[in-house]
């Protein structure tokens, strides 16, 4: 899927109602949905508990934070990416501490083309992400591939008495005369001797 097709749930924590309707002008539903707002950073922490979201939007400060340690938060626990709004008095200060966690950050006032180009890198970093989720979930399956083989051969070893590699040898060889992976052959090994 291209990144013109993409479409990314937003998660918006403003206070400043001129911000949050400036700011979702921005974010065509074509694009970016479902957009929900939050005008606090304890209402953004609800939302994230009850959904995940592609792009976590803050504008910093809160009424109840300023937004630092729930930026760096969502940037470590989850799969989001976030982009903290800052007062450019404060910009260097607060990117100094957020940097190293992923969190973007950009110094307010800014422009309609200077947002428009931190959306633009902000989906290249969550297709970024998604390929590692990718990774992740098959290197995640591949393990569960071997502990099953593994637990198929110590029952051969127990049940039939073989040697490791020779119950090695016979998964790899039922798995290849029968065109089938050696975690479906290993299945029903275990199933046969539980």
């Amino acid at each position: 899927m291209s990144l013109k097709q993409r479409v990314y749930s937003v998660l918006v924590v403003s206070a400043a109602e001129a911000f949050t309707s400036a700011f979702c002008e921005l974010l065509p539903e074509s694009k970016y949905y479902p957009v929900r707002i939050s005008p606090s950073i304890s209402a953004a922490k609800r939302a994230m508990a009850e959904r995940e979201y592609d792009y976590a939007i803050i504008n910093a400060p809160l009424p109840d934070d300023i937004g630092i340690r729930f930026a760096i938060d969502t940037c470590n626990s989850r799969n989001t990416v976030v982009l903290l709004l800052v007062r450019s008095e404060m910009y260097a200060e607060i990117y100094d501490k957020v940097a190293e966690h992923g969190v973007f950050t950009l110094s307010k006032p800014t422009s309609k083309p200077t947002i428009a180009t931190a959306l633009s890198w902000m989906s290249s970093a969550r297709e970024r992400l998604r390929k590692f989720e990718k990774k992740t979930l098959s290197i995640e399956e591949k393990m569960e591939e071997i502990r099953i083989v593994n637990r198929a051969k110590w029952m051969l070893i127990n049940e039939l008495h073989m040697e490791e590699p020779e119950a090695h040898r016979y998964i790899e060889k039922q798995a290849m005369d029968r065109c089938e992976s050696k975690k479906v052959v290993a299945e029903e090994i275990i199933k046969t001797y539980s």
